[in-house]
């Protein structure tokens, strides 16, 4: 078994490589090349979660993504969640890699929205508004603009000091103009991508604040009682998601509306990798509302895992 650890990772993962990973991946969920298990989340007597996200590939290799959710560490210096994804080969059972699960979990979800917002926001796209300042909002500018030719970001967050410091940081990073706002309508306006990835459990976008044709990834809300965006959002936008089964058992963001009776299942059109296979159809105007809700899927972090290895071997 090889360790690969988070600088491994982040020197080795490189982020266009792993928006055309995200996009093979999700393509070979849809066809059956590889299988994605609901993931469980196990309250312990400490009020803590321990997490498990197994996945399967035919190509032969299994596993899962073990985390620790430790809520509680806010302030204490100590990341909320923590954890490693082992990575076994299918002939023998065998535990071939042990991989650092957070900056996988950093670079892949980016990825991921990345390559969905190449399917469902407009091609002419160049501004893109990201409402939460944590590593997710980096990892998302990060992937968007190697798929978009980005002229504006604006970004916001609960924290004003913490949007002027993302601002400062990723406008030099990236050579782009980075705008922070105190106010998330005022960041969004005019945005044709905008990426929630904030750990709030109430919507933080509204529907009157946004111009018709933007895309929206939601990505911050994982939970049943937990949404970003509110009812009208959901009710107006064609609604997609990495996975039909995540969104019906986790996505606030569809489910509390659901609830509400603003919206039926079939509000939801299907899934990001359907799309990318030509099932179904995604876009079909200039003025369409998009949604793209992404709950994570443990054959994103499988695949990383296994490329990962692939490369420490060579």
């Amino acid at each position: 078994m090889i360790v690969l650890d988070e600088n491994y990772v982040n020197e080795h993962l490189d982020t266009g490589d792993c928006i055309a990973l995200m996009e093979k991946t999700l393509k070979q969920e849809e066809e059956g090349g590889c299988v994605q298990y609901m993931r469980t989340a196990i309250n312990m007597p400490n009020h803590n979660i321990l997490g498990l996200m197994p996945a399967y590939f035919e190509e032969g290799y299994f596993g899962a993504k073990i985390l620790s959710v430790y809520l509680s560490n806010h302030s204490t210096g100590y990341p909320s969640h923590q954890g490693q994804i082992l990575l076994f080969e299918k002939e023998y059972g065998q535990v071939i890699a042990c991989v650092d699960a957070m900056s996988v979990t950093k670079i892949r979800t980016g990825a991921v929205s990345a390559a969905a917002s190449r399917y469902l926001a407009r091609p002419d796209s160049r501004h893109l508004a990201i409402l939460g300042c944590g590593v997710q909002g980096e990892s998302h500018l990060a992937a968007i603009s190697r798929v978009f030719p980005l002229e504006q970001v604006s970004v916001w967050d609960l924290y004003p000091d913490t949007a002027r410091r993302f601002a400062d940081r990723c406008q030099t990073a990236y050579g782009l103009p980075v705008t922070p706002y105190e106010d998330a309508a005022l960041a969004v306006k005019d945005a044709d991508i905008i990426c929630t990835v904030t750990p709030s459990s109430t919507p933080v976008l509204k529907y009157s604040w946004l111009k018709p044709g933007v895309h929206i990834n939601a990505v911050g809300a994982c939970s049943p009682q937990a949404r970003e965006l509110d009812g009208d959002i959901t009710l107006h936008a064609s609604f997609f998601g990495d996975s039909v089964e995540s969104v019906m058992k986790e996505s606030g963001d569809f489910l509390i509306p659901l609830h509400e009776g603003l919206i039926q299942e079939n509000h939801l059109k299907g899934t990001i990798g359907q799309i990318m296979n030509g099932k179904i159809q995604g876009r079909t105007g200039d003025d369409e509302i998009t949604v793209f809700e992404a709950l994570g899927m443990a054959v994103e972090d499988i695949a990383c895992a296994a490329l990962l290895y692939r490369q420490a071997k060579q």
